[in-house]
C-alpha cells in the first residue's frame, strides 16, 4: 500500500511523491470534497490541475457523482491510473461521496493490491483515518445533506491508524481551529498526526513515516 497524505498539496515533499510513482503520468483527480460549493467547484479543480501539470502529470477529473451506485464502473476507471489525487474541501462530504460511489471499497481494494498510489491532502488525507469525530470543528457535517442527500458518516476508511489534523498554524486557518483540535486530542490521550502545510504522512508498504 502506498499513501501520500498531506495538509496541503505536495507539502514540502513533492520529490517523495515522484519517487513513489516513478515517471509522472496519468492521474485521476477527485474533487468531490468541494461538492457543497458548486460555484467554487470548477475553480477548485483548476487550481490543482496546474501544479500537477507543472510536475509532468497528465491529470483527468474523475467525478464520483457520475458513479453513484456504479462501483464496478468506478473500479474499471481507476484501474487505469497509477495515481489518484484527492483534494481538500469538506471531509464529511468527501466521505459520503466515497460511500455513494463505492470509492471507499474500490480504493481500499486497489491499494491493497498496490495497483496505484493514493495522494490526498486535507480532506483527502483525513478521510483515510479510522474516525472523523473532532473534524466537525473544522468542517460542517450539515453540508452532506445539501450536497449528497444523505446523513453524514463518522467513520473513515481506516487505512491509517490515527486521526490527521491538517493546516496546523497555517494562514488558511486564521482562527486556530487545528491547534484547538490538537489540544482536544492531547487532552483525551488520542494519538494523532498534526500536520503543518509542509508535513506529509507517507505509507510505503509496511513503513509509515511523517516527513516534516
Amino acid at each position: 500500500m502506498r499513501l501520500f497524505l498531506s495538509s496541503y498539496r505536495f507539502g514540502a515533499h513533492a520529490d517523495r511523491l515522484l519517487a513513489m510513482i516513478g515517471e509522472p503520468g496519468r492521474v485521476a483527480v477527485i474533487a468531490n470534497a468541494c461538492d457543497a460549493w458548486p460555484s467554487a467547484w470548477q475553480s477548485a479543480v483548476t487550481s490543482d490541475l496546474f501544479p500537477l501539470r507543472r510536475m509532468g502529470f497528465a491529470p483527468e477529473v474523475v467525478d464520483l457523482r457520475e458513479y453513484v451506485g456504479r462501483a464496478a464502473a468506478l473500479e474499471r476507471t481507476l484501474t487505469g491510473f497509477p495515481l489518484v489525487w484527492v483534494r481538500g474541501g469538506n471531509t464529511f462530504v468527501l466521505r459520503a461521496q466515497f460511500a455513494r460511489s463505492g470509492a471507499d471499497v474500490v480504493l481500499t481494494r486497489l491499494l491493497e493490491r498496490d495497483a496505484l498510489v493514493y495522494a490526498g491532502y486535507s480532506a483527502g488525507a483525513c478521510v483515510m483515518t479510522p474516525d472523523l469525530h473532532g473534524l466537525e470543528s473544522m468542517d460542517d457535517p450539515g453540508e452532506v445533506r445539501t450536497a449528497c442527500g444523505v446523513e453524514p458518516r463518522w467513520d473513515g476508511l481506516g487505512l491509517v491508524d490515527r486521526p490527521i489534523v491538517p493546516h496546523l498554524d497555517s494562514p488558511t486557518d486564521p482562527d486556530g481551529l487545528s491547534r484547538k483540535l490538537v489540544r482536544d486530542y492531547l487532552a483525551a490521550g488520542t494519538p494523532h498526526w498534526a500536520l503543518t502545510d509542509d508535513h506529509v504522512v507517507v505509507v510505503d508498504g509496511e513503513r509509515t513515516e511523517v516527513l516534516t
